[in-house]
């Protein structure tokens, strides 16, 4: 077993991932440790989404222009919703939300459906803490609020629900920018 570990080990030095992505990462430390440092500021999700609901049972998996995957959500259930980003830079990627989350996050729809379903929906912008990820930060791995193991390498936003401290997830670079509105900078750099 200790023979497995190091190639492990041997195997992601090699790659250049650090000690920190091999292990599952405390990123509601790091906020916490961000927030003394000033370095958290507020912004919430403006832009619009387009969304349907969810086949019963369906895995989607949320795929970064440029990136790959990010993450594959687990079998949606009745009521949950597939949403998707309207953002080109970063391949209008898409991704579950709870039956239970969706209504207070979004607004009713804003258009009728297409023909694969698709409505419009504004966001209901809920300020979200958030810190912008360094150069010297990451990449780290950690597990998302919904149980899947999300990575956040530099330059990507963690955010978190100031009302909830166990909602803490990543967002790719491309996609925070492209999709949220900063309303509160960060008093220190960052």
């Amino acid at each position: 077993m200790r023979h497995l570990l190091a190639s492990v080990s041997l195997v992601l030095v090699s790659l250049g991932v650090s000690a920190a992505c091999a292990q599952d990462f405390d990123v509601k430390g790091l906020m916490a440790t961000a927030m003394s440092a000033g370095r958290v500021g507020l912004a919430q999700k403006t832009k619009p989404v387009d969304a349907k609901p969810a086949d019963l049972g369906e895995v989607v998996v949320t795929i970064i222009r440029s990136e790959g995957v990010e993450t594959k959500s687990k079998p949606a259930e009745a009521g949950d919703m597939v949403v998707r980003n309207r953002c080109p830079e970063s391949g209008n990627e898409q991704y579950l939300v709870k039956a239970a989350a969706f209504p207070k996050r979004y607004s009713a729809a804003q258009s009728e459906g297409d023909a694969q379903g698709w409505r419009s929906f504004k966001p209901l912008g809920t300020p979200m803490r958030f810190v912008i990820l360094g150069p010297s930060e990451g990449p780290y791995t950690f597990k998302a609020p919904w149980g899947e193991a999300m990575v956040a390498k530099p330059g990507d936003a963690i955010v978190q629900d100031p009302a909830n401290e166990t909602d803490t997830y990543r967002i790719a670079a491309t996609s925070f920018v492209c999709t949220y509105e900063v309303t509160e900078k960060p008093k220190a750099g960052g």
